[in-house]
């Protein structure tokens, strides 16, 4: 659900921006107003799951989720639209790390990379579905049809949840951080919210610059904060785990390149291209079905490379493709741009199922739910900084020319940004062990006589 509702509001955005009368990158106030209340409150959730049971956590957050789509279909502003979509972050911050954690709590970890691999494969009906389904609805109906869709499958999630997610919970619960929550609630709130009004005009520039202050200097008030208490919300202590801490901090660059690209693909093809939301979602949604194919590659493709050399040679990989993405134009022919990204989605999925399970192979059991939020605020962050960055990027170029209609080649320098930042992540990789996550694929596992 989340990720339908993701795929087609990209999609749909420059058919939105029409109907609202906003400039098509002002819109991205509405993806980066879910992720910025994503960044808000997943903190919370695996306090929430472990206090209150991961079911009941689980059916509240897709309740409140579907609530938020609701209200996005009937919204008529673009306050309105992001206002909506930050209630919508609300059960999203809690729907996806607290079913992360009861499969952390529940597979064994030899599987896990095959446990976590098959857990993104329901998501990637999103994206599959999402682009072509978000395209139709906008161009043929309207694009507050795009929200509404979710409310079925809210309920079906409701009953399904009820019936077969565990409803675990910590004997031990630690108690809440609510200094901490507030801390990284403001700097996290204001770091996103700051970046995203950078050159837009809304404000002027030094209220942009107070708001990024004010951001930067409650993060650093958290870190010593987070130092000083037995219990902090996010817990900094599980970066001193070198497999932890390279998949945060190279996650985090890594999936900078995830953020812009469904912000700046469809818009690219639409207002740059000239196709329609349809014409768009009818080539993009094939990135998902590369990712699908993964799915069943994954496990024998880490056993027998191992976690430090598939990240490095697929970080190459995918930043190459990213930055195959700046030379598309519109005469490249339709057939050469699915297969770019078919192939791309492919790659960059085996990055995704990677990071996503070296995260916690050395996490101990009493610090997993810590570690589930942990690692999604930083997803989560480096997505709407991926946002950020490309719509920055796409401002820049366009104030070089004359006019401030955007341009096919305006896309260019963004997807070259972001693809060299993801392209930094190897930073990160490199410092891993040989052996690093062995014990989750059985790679190097002793083979019985005879065999």
């Amino acid at each position: 659900m989340e990720q339908l509702d993701g795929t087609v509001l990209a999609t749909a955005l420059p058919a939105m921006a029409a109907d609202l009368h906003e400039d098509p990158v002002a819109l991205k106030l509405a993806l980066t107003s879910y992720l910025l209340s994503l960044a808000v409150f997943i903190p919370l959730s695996g306090w929430a799951a472990d206090t209150f049971g991961a079911r009941r956590v689980f059916r509240a957050a897709i309740a409140v989720f579907t609530a938020g789509s609701i209200l996005s279909g009937f919204s008529h502003t673009l306050l309105e639209i992001v206002l909506a979509r930050v209630a919508q972050g609300l059960g999203g911050a809690m729907m996806v790390p607290v079913g992360r954690l009861v499969l952390l709590r529940t597979a064994p970890r030899h599987e896990l990379v095959r446990a976590m691999a098959w857990l993104t494969v329901p998501a990637l009906i999103g994206p599959l579905i999402g682009p072509p389904l978000g395209g139709f609805l906008a161009t043929q109906f309207d694009w507050r049809y795009i929200f509404w869709i979710n409310v079925p499958i809210g309920v079906l999630g409701v009953a399904l949840s009820t019936r077969f997610i565990p409803n675990l919970r910590e004997e031990q619960v630690r108690p809440l951080d609510v200094r901490g929550a507030i801390l990284s609630g403001v700097g996290l709130s204001c770091i996103v919210f700051g970046f995203t009004l950078v050159g837009r005009g809304f404000v002027s520039a030094p209220v942009v610059a107070l708001i990024i202050g004010v951001g930067a200097a409650s993060l650093v008030a958290y870190v010593l904060h987070a130092r000083r208490t037995e219990h902090p919300i996010v817990d900094l202590a599980l970066l001193r785990i070198p497999t932890f801490q390279a998949a945060i901090y190279g996650g985090f660059l890594f999936r900078i390149g995830l953020g812009a690209v469904p912000f700046l693909l469809p818009l690219m093809l639409q207002v740059g291209f000239g196709l329609s939301a349809h014409e768009s979602g009818l080539l993009t949604f094939v990135a998902a079905a590369g990712a699908m194919v993964m799915k069943t590659t994954a496990q024998p493709i880490l056993k027998r490379f191992g976690f430090r050399r598939a990240l490095i040679a697929n970080t190459l990989i995918c930043s190459g493709f990213l930055t195959i993405n700046a030379l598309f134009t519109p005469t490249t022919p339709h057939w050469l741009i699915m297969a770019v990204l078919l192939v791309g989605g492919f790659f960059r999925s085996l990055q995704f199922t990677a990071l996503n399970t070296i995260c916690y192979a050395d996490i101990p059991r009493e610090s997993m739910s810590n570690a589930t939020s942990f690692a999604a605020v930083g997803q989560q962050l480096s997505i709407s900084t991926g946002v950020a960055i490309g719509a920055a990027a796409l401002e820049a170029a366009r104030a070089l020319h004359e006019g401030h209609d955007l341009r096919a080649d305006d896309f260019a320098p963004a997807f070259y940004a972001v693809a060299a930042i993801s392209a930094l992540s190897l930073v990160s990789f490199v410092r891993l062990a040989p052996n690093a996550g062995d014990e989750l694929t059985g790679r190097g596992a002793r083979q019985p006589a005879g065999g």
